[in-house]
Formats: structure tokens, sequence, C-alpha cells
């Protein structure tokens, strides 16, 4: 028996399979990349479009993988949100219907819920048995939210605090846009920060007033600012330019980790946390990742692959629930806005 897990919160359609002990079956992504890249972000019209070509072939493919048929699945989890709502609706809309289709539990899944539960997928394995790590701090870094959270539990959120305007996914794909670089923006300025000389420029780093707080826009602005009197204002050769182009990223990077590791630590003893696990999609950025690794021993992050939108996260939020037999009736089940958090 097993729980199938669906996530089409943006541009990716997933589907992820898991068994009741928590060991993983498969995990299929569709991604949308090439799709949305000319446009430099996500077109919603078009990454809903896409959800319904993918979303059934994803999830035999899925089902093939784990191999099992319909009749072994136990639960359908799904992603209400947040997220777009035109693709949160197709995968919504096919849960639905799955679910009544084979009469089994439908469970609805936050989809920053399901982040912080990659957390905890090891050999390939969820294990949610680790009662010593709580409390602790959960820090959320994707394109559309950076969030300070202190979990007391698997289900058990308490929103400190979070961005007061950009979140630090969307700031990296701006800084790319401005550079030239391409979508999505993390990925490319974490290769082209790879090669810079790391002499040149000390970008802003926003402390506010609370720790439990961000802001990104301002380094945002200094960067194309940077970026115009650098680069764009000055007649130089191609080398002269992917040499500030470098530069530019490298800066901008040690600028965002620098504010995410003080400030996430700072919090993490204020309440008295020994934990930090770091989720989302900008946890995969290596650079961040290491930083907080050197200066916080109890940083945990799920591996790379599970740090970007999956169906296998959802599964493993959603067995949490089906262990607590937290179902809902798929004709009462909605897109949701946001974090259960008290």
């Amino acid at each position: 028996m097993a729980i199938l897990g669906i996530e089409t919160s943006c541009d990716e359609t997933a589907c992820g399979i898991i068994d009741l002990d928590g060991n993983i079956l498969s995990n299929i992504v569709a991604s949308q990349i090439e799709t949305h890249a000319p446009y430099g972000g996500i077109i919603p019209e078009l990454a809903s479009r896409a959800h319904i070509i993918n979303i059934h072939k994803v999830v035999d493919e899925a089902i093939k993988m784990a191999k099992l048929s319909l009749s072994d699945i136990s639960a359908v989890a799904v992603t209400n949100g947040p997220g777009l709502a035109g693709s949160l609706l197709v995968g919504l809309n096919f849960a639905k219907g799955l679910a009544s289709s084979l009469n089994i539990p439908l469970i609805g899944v936050n989809h920053l819920e399901g982040h912080i539960s990659a957390c905890f997928i090891e050999e390939n394995r969820f294990n949610f048995s680790k009662k010593e790590l709580f409390p602790c701090i959960s820090l959320l870094i994707s394109g559309g939210h950076t969030e300070l959270i202190l979990m007391n539990d698997y289900d058990s959120y308490k929103l400190l605090g979070q961005t007061r305007d950009d979140a630090v996914g969307e700031a990296f794909d701006k800084v790319s846009r401005i550079l030239g670089l391409g979508y999505p923006g993390g990925p490319v300025i974490e290769k082209w920060a790879q090669s810079a000389k790391r002499k040149k420029y000390n970008l802003p780093k926003a402390w506010l007033q609370k720790d439990e707080e961000f802001s990104f826009s301002g380094l945002k602005t200094a960067s194309k600012n940077l970026a115009y009197e650098k680069i764009y204002n000055n007649n130089l050769s191609q080398e002269e330019i992917k040499d500030e182009i470098s530069e530019l990223a490298y800066s901008f990077q040690v600028s965002v980790s620098d504010v995410l590791v003080t400030k996430s630590t700072r919090v993490a003893k204020k309440y008295d946390c020994t934990n930090i696990l770091v989720s989302g999609g900008v946890a995969a950025n290596g650079f961040i990742k290491e930083s907080f690794q050197n200066k916080f021993n109890g940083s945990i992050f799920p591996e790379r692959k599970y740090c970007t939108d999956n169906g296998l996260m959802i599964a493993c939020r959603g067995l949490i629930d089906y262990k607590k037999n937290k179902f809902i009736e798929p004709k009462e089940i909605n897109v949701m806005p946001q974090l259960n958090v008290t």
C-alpha cells in the first residue's frame, strides 16, 4: 500500500510515490524550464496548459516505476496551495478524480509543508521519527517565499517572520535578468560565481530591526546600479564583460548567503533550537548550503534533487496526515493560499 503525491503548484508537473513505511518507490518530474526560459520567468497560462498535457503521463510513469497498480494506492496527496491558481487546479482536479474513482482518501498538502518534509528524506526513505530535532527553525527559501518558522513537530508551525518585499529566489531571477544570464536565475548565478576572482565588490545587506524579517529589493537595485556602472556604461571586451558578470554574481550570492545564515542562526539561538531545516528551491544552491554548514552544525538540507518542486515531498507530507487519518472529501478541497501556521 502506498501514498501517491501530485505537485503542480508552479511550472513542474510531478508525481512521487512512497509506501506506508516511508520507502521511496518513484519520483517523476516534468520540467517546463525550456517553455518559460525565453520570457525570463513563468507565464501562468503556458504553465497551466503544460500541466494538462503532462499530468497523465507523469502519474502513469510514476506508477510504472513503483511497480504498482492503481489498486495498490492507499491515498492521493495533492498540493492545494500556495501557487499559481491555474496550475494548482490542474493537479487538484486530477487528484480529485483519481481519489474518487478509486474510492480512496484525498489529502490536501500545503506546498511549503511539502518542502519542509523534504528535509526528512534520507537514504531513499522518508524518516518522520526524528523527534529529537524539535523544536527547530525552518528556513523556507524559494522563488515565492522567504520565511522563518518555528517547528515543534512535523505538523506544528509558527511563522516567525518573512520577507518584506522580494523572495530570495525572485531576487536571484531578477538579478540574473539584469546580468543577461537567463532563467532560472539560481543555478546560472551559482555557476558564474564559481569563476569569480572574488576581489571586487561589496553589495549591501539588509539587516532590518528584526532578525526574523528579510528584504532583498535593495540588494536587487544595488546589483542593477552596479551592473550599469561596471558593464553597460563601459566599452568592455567580451572577456572583460564575462569577468565583471562573474564578480557581480559572486558578490550578490555572498550578500544573500550572509543575510540568510546570520539571521537564521540568530533566530535559532533566540528560540534555543539546535537545528535549522533549510528547504525550497534556493536550498539547492551549493554556496548557501556550504555557508550554513560552516557556521551552524545543526544545518539540515534536503538532497539537491528534492529541493526543487517534486511530487515525492507531497507524498511524504501526505503520509503524516494519513497516519493521523486527516482526510478531506474531494468535493470540499479547494485551492488554499497559505501555510497552516499558528
